[in-house]
């Protein structure tokens, strides 16, 4: 288990951070500091791109952190978004010093289990000549200021640390094995996945066939509960999976096995359109953007069909930070078929705000015309919050 080691409070009418409660958490390797950011439109006022807050500094698995809070971007090329860096503030390091790191707010509680640190987070070397690693890209600041997470101008953010020990029998202050301390079912039922050591059962999708555990599949989904074992169980050798693409299918069931937010997988088609794109002029980060959006959207279709309710709410909620002009009414229309209604709501709300000409390139999309035909209620909906708009 994480060992909590306080709290640091950025005041953003003083644009510094106050003094707070650091508790040491000593030998544990793994831990979390929270930090409150008071007055974030202050903070995002005061300071240009490349400025930052520090917060306190705390002690996990024997070694000295501070957070840095850069609410305009590390630099000018992500002055949309805001960075969050981990600092090492030991005097020095005498060897290398691995460890994995994750932020995210507060409420994220997805984020914050070992098991999704582990499998998410890259492993970070920190040295006396490299001891900062970070995350430039963490948050648009517009997705932000149309979030559930910005409350009365506050956010609070998580970071969580996790010390990696060469020695196998690295032990706590307690002389436990943190090791077998630290949960590892998710590393034991993505082996039981990948080996497929007594599956019974097999998909066929899209040409591809994936072997599978109908005891796991069945605890973990109702709909594969009745599928596999209802009264109009499935009892053909191979099931057939019809509209998903093999490697959604394959996330759905990492996600699964693991309750780990599975990686993106490219395959060759979107490596040479990348490459085409590339060569067309468009930016890189544009296009793998778009290709991130039409995965979390096909990832939560997939969700939602099976009943992974965990995931269908992460795909929502990271929807939800992701909307622009040109992707809002295809959000819309799917959050309304898929009875989304943080994405819904946040899909409006942005609209809401929009100038009159980033509302007629709203309109002008093939999303606006879908959602007009489809779902004439949502146009209702929208004209009533225009309408509240006017009578502020």
């Amino acid at each position: 288990m994480s060992s909590f080691t306080g709290v640091s409070i950025i005041d953003g009418e003083q644009c510094c951070c106050e003094a707070s409660a650091v508790v040491d958490a000593g030998g544990a390797d793994s831990g979390y500091h929270l930090l409150v950011v008071r007055g974030y439109s202050r903070t995002k006022q005061e300071l240009s791109a490349g400025e930052s807050i520090t917060s306190d500094v705390f002690t996990i698995g024997g070694h000295c952190w501070y957070i840095e809070y850069y609410p305009n971007g590390e630099n000018p090329d992500c002055g949309d978004f805001i960075s969050l860096f981990v600092t090492n503030y030991d005097n020095s390091l005498k060897e290398p010093l691995e460890t994995k790191f994750c932020f995210s707010f507060v409420d994220e509680v997805e984020k914050q289990t070992p098991m999704y640190i582990r499998a998410a987070g890259k492993t970070c070397r920190f040295t006396d000549g490299h001891c900062s690693w970070g995350t430039d890209k963490f948050v648009r600041r517009d997705a932000l200021e149309r979030s559930s997470d910005l409350k009365g101008d506050c956010f609070t953010i998580r970071c969580d640390v996790m010390v990696i020990r060469k020695d196998p029998k690295a032990e706590d202050a307690g002389g436990h094995d943190t090791k077998v301390l630290l949960s590892d079912i998710d590393q034991h039922f993505n082996t039981l996945l990948q080996t497929k050591v007594g599956a019974d059962v097999t998909f066929e999708v899209s040409g591809e066939t994936f072997a599978a555990h109908r005891c796991v599949l069945a605890a973990r989904s109702m709909v594969f509960m009745a599928q596999l074992f209802g009264p109009m169980k499935e009892t053909s050798p191979v099931i057939q999976i019809k509209d998903m693409e093999a490697k959604v299918f394959k996330a759905l069931l990492s996600f699964i096995y693991t309750d780990s937010f599975p990686v993106m997988e490219k395959d060759s088609m979107e490596e040479d359109a990348m490459v085409e794109v590339m060569e067309d002029g468009q930016e890189k980060e544009a296009a793998e953007d778009e290709m991130l959006l039409q995965w979390l959207q096909d990832l939560l279709v997939a969700a939602d069909r099976y009943d992974v309710q965990r995931l269908k709410c992460i795909c929502e909620k990271q929807l939800s930070e992701n909307i622009g002009v040109s992707t809002v009414m295809s959000a819309l229309a799917l959050a309304e078929q898929h009875h989304c209604k943080g994405l819904k709501e946040a899909c409006l709300k942005f609209i809401q705000v929009q100038s009159p000409s980033c509302l007629q390139t709203v309109m002008a999309t093939n999303g606006w015309d879908h959602v007009v035909s489809t779902y004439p209620s949502v146009l209702k909906e929208l004209f009533l919050k225009f309408a509240s708009n006017q009578r502020k």
